[in-house]
């Protein structure tokens, strides 16, 4: 019996869906039947045996679409595998050790009974939406701060709890 998995996310300038697909891609060549959808577009995820949701950071703070995702699907998160992320450090920092999930993040977790959370590195280039991205950008504060394998690491850690709850037969 094949697993499904939702990996639902938000983010503002394409980054945070990179790093969905990567997962999504990364639990499919693990065995698990995964898919990256926008969290403000996923209907209920009721359908999904597990969960990965997560967000970008912008001021310490997840985007509205995980968060009313989160909320609306509260009571079904809590009762599932679950699992979140975060990304937006501009600097090495998330590849270098492990960051606690910000404030609001680590209260959803604990709610929902999330499996695990983990911070990735950000993206910020030219073209960035955002007056606060623009600033940033002006300030050569931008770059891409992601570390695909750890990003592909994680994912398979998941993988494997995932298909070592794979009833037999």
């Amino acid at each position: 019996m094949t697993m499904n998995m939702l990996v639902a996310y938000a983010g503002k300038n394409g980054s945070t869906e990179e790093i969905a697909h990567w997962l999504a891609d990364t639990l499919n060549d693990s065995g698990v039947s995964a898919v990256a959808r926008p969290a403000a577009l996923e209907g209920a995820p009721e359908q999904y045996d597990a969960v990965v949701l997560g967000s970008a950071l912008y001021a310490g703070r997840w985007q509205r679409p995980a968060l009313r995702f989160a909320h609306r699907h509260a009571e079904m998160l809590a009762a599932k595998p679950l699992w979140l992320f975060s990304s937006g450090p501009l600097d090495a920092s998330a590849a270098e050790k492990d960051l606690p999930p910000v404030r609001g993040v680590a209260r959803l977790a604990e709610r929902l009974h999330a499996r695990g959370h983990v911070t990735f590195g950000g993206r910020l280039e030219q073209g960035a939406k955002g007056w606060i991205a623009r600033m940033i950008l002006r300030q050569n504060r931008g770059g891409d701060f992601r570390d695909q394998e750890q990003i592909r690491d994680w994912a398979r850690g998941i993988a494997a709890e995932m298909t070592a709850r794979r009833p037999v037969g």
